[in-house]
């Protein structure tokens, strides 16, 4: 997974919380195992070529358990923990309970017949995160969506049946859900102007998504933006990026490319950087977020 450095990040706040890893989907407790694997093994000093060869699979799995990328098999994490010399029993019981965790389907299950494989780690994230943030070009972000928005983006992919439309968007609108929880994320976006004025229908339909835009940013956890088209060229003039921080402390921030037919996590630690720094950068050259509600007012006004 892409990690971001969590020093003078723009909009830090205390992100401290109590993880109930039976509540939060596969994602964060596969998140939390394999990076403790992955301690274990490079204190010991053995190759993940060589752990590979332990639980009679390749270095590729390896580093995809460690990623947090797949379930695990509890046999699979006994046998490396006896190679690592794991031998407390109550640290062996929570990493045994935490493998059972992480083949524990999400609430999104149900929508399995329109959820790629690739998603689900997003969706995870996504659903447990206590801080995301995000740039659009394109779009209204999604889980800023009205309902008949969101409809309007789903058919702009391939075709497919009504009914397997109206699934996707019923996903889309049950993931805003975590706005409205007890313990909501504290939700960053910055929106590109030509996302706001480009038509998704006619222009009722924009006007009441611009209405839902100003309704929400009134909400203590969620901070929108605007780059207006005066800005030129930007930071994130490359296209959309979210940036998502795990619950807990302990997990560092992942980020998350969407592309056409799949998700990237970039991992390199020179292009991470170059998110961080992309990430802090716009929300400078955007307007500030106190006169977010007049710019959408008066974009609603000429819509």
């Amino acid at each position: 997974m892409g990690v971001l450095k969590h020093e003078g990040s723009v909009g830090e706040r205390s992100t401290a919380r109590t993880v109930d890893y039976q509540q939060t989907g596969p994602t964060v407790p596969r998140m939390v195992l394999g990076a403790r694997l992955r301690q274990l093994r490079e204190a010991r000093g053995i190759t993940g070529a060589d752990a590979g060869t332990r639980i009679r699979a390749s270095h590729s799995k390896i580093s995809r358990l460690e990623m947090g990328r797949t379930g695990f098999k509890a046999r699979d994490v006994a046998d490396l923990l006896a190679l690592y010399g794991v031998t407390d029993e109550a640290e062996t019981d929570t990493l045994l309970a935490l493998a059972r965790q992480s083949n524990t389907p999400g609430w999104w299950h149900i929508y399995y017949d329109v959820v790629p494989s690739w998603l689900n780690v997003y969706l995870g994230l996504e659903q447990t995160a206590v801080v995301i943030r995000a740039y659009e070009l394109q779009f209204v972000p999604g889980l800023l969506q009205t309902e008949e928005y969101a409809r309007a983006v789903v058919l702009l992919g391939p075709e497919d049946t009504e009914e397997r439309i109206e699934r996707r968007v019923e996903l889309r609108m049950a993931r805003q859900q975590i706005l409205h929880r007890a313990s909501p994320p504290h939700l960053w976006v910055v929106i590109d102007e030509a996302a706001l004025r480009r038509s998704m229908g006619d222009s009722a339909l924009m006007r009441r998504q611009l209405d839902h835009l100003i309704e929400i940013s009134v909400l203590p956890h969620v901070t929108i933006q605007v780059v207006p088209f005066t800005a030129g060229g930007h930071a994130a003039i490359a296209g959309p990026v979210t940036v998502l921080r795990p619950p807990g402390g302990e997990l560092p921030d992942v980020v998350y490319l969407e592309q056409l037919t799949g998700g990237v996590y970039p991992d390199k630690p020179c292009e991470i950087e170059q998110y961080r720094h992309m990430m802090n950068r716009l929300v400078v050259e955007a307007h500030p977020p106190a006169e977010t509600r007049d710019f959408l007012n008066r974009i609603r006004r000429e819509t």
